[in-house]
């Protein structure tokens, strides 16, 4: 038996053996109960439970990424109407809105019947599991993903590969998975993975290793790319969101809003929220 097959059956013994363990996945009591749910270990049994509450996060809140927002959610709301849509990943720059704007979609949608299950890496191994769980259900779920990437020989990489596409078995017609990650291939290359690289009459051809590592990425049909904010952008996130907590930026706010940066290292929209939380938190501190 060859290695990769000897390692293939390995991984495959090893999950039947966690889903032993693990017993029958259970859904939840009421679907009624939330829009949101994450998967779940309490008990030795694993479930989905529902968020019991959910923040609604309107999308307007959202500086600086109106390219990123059209895009996902054309993609969201042909999903919900029950036309071909894809699978996402949002990769970027820490803080500048990915996970947010996953918030806003169910924000936006979760009235016409769309559901989040959020389910952690180290829980991907029971995606298909998940996937088996909700078909036939009338709602439209988006399986989440945050901040997903992998070191090498993880068991849920080939996991979340299968289900994405390859599989026999596949995903159902009411289910898509959105990921965010600061990585794009979401696997590290290696400068080792670079030797294998053959030059055929000046064509690079990338050997077998990074094919590999840039494959999973390629199953998500829509890439959405967020960037670092410039001081305008940065600044105009914190006058939304002072706005929010009812506020107006002034001279002072502005000041003190580029020090926070400086301390920080950094300009996002998690940045701005956080400063209008700390300067808005201080004023009604004050009186």
């Amino acid at each position: 038996m060859q290695q990769t097959e000897l390692s293939a059956l390995v991984e495959q013994l090893s999950r039947i053996a966690q889903a032993l363990e693990q017993g029958v996945m259970r859904a939840p009591s009421d679907w009624n109960a939330s829009v949101a749910y994450r998967l779940h270990h309490r008990a030795g049994q694993l479930r989905l439970e529902p968020v019991t509450t959910v923040s609604p996060l309107d999308a307007s809140v959202l500086k600086n990424v109106d390219v990123q927002l059209a895009k996902v959610d054309t993609n969201t709301r042909q999903f919900v109407q029950g036309l071909p849509a894809n699978n996402v990943l949002l990769t970027g720059a820490r803080g500048t809105g990915k996970s947010s704007l996953v918030r806003a979609m169910l924000t936006r949608y979760a009235p016409q019947g769309l559901r989040l299950i959020e389910v952690d890496k180290s829980d991907l191994l029971f995606l298909q599991d998940v996937v088996d769980l909700v078909s036939g259900r009338p709602e439209k779920f988006i399986v989440f993903c945050d901040d997903l990437s992998f070191e090498e020989g993880e068991p849920g990489y080939k996991a979340l590969k299968s289900v994405l596409d390859g599989s026999i078995a596949g995903t159902s017609n009411n289910v898509l998975i959105y990921a965010t990650s600061n990585r794009r291939h979401l696997l590290p290359q290696m400068m080792k993975d670079n030797l294998a690289t053959q030059h055929d009459n000046g064509e690079v051809r990338p050997g077998e290793g990074i094919e590999e590592k840039v494959s999973l990425s390629d199953r998500f049909g829509v890439w959405v790319s967020f960037h670092p904010f410039n001081q305008d952008e940065y600044l105009a996130a914190v006058a939304v969101w002072l706005q929010h907590f009812g506020l107006r930026m002034d001279d002072e706010a502005r000041l003190i809003a580029l020090r926070w940066t400086i301390d920080r290292g950094g300009r996002s929209g998690r940045l701005a929220y956080q400063f209008a939380k700390h300067w808005v938190g201080s004023k009604q501190l004050k009186g």
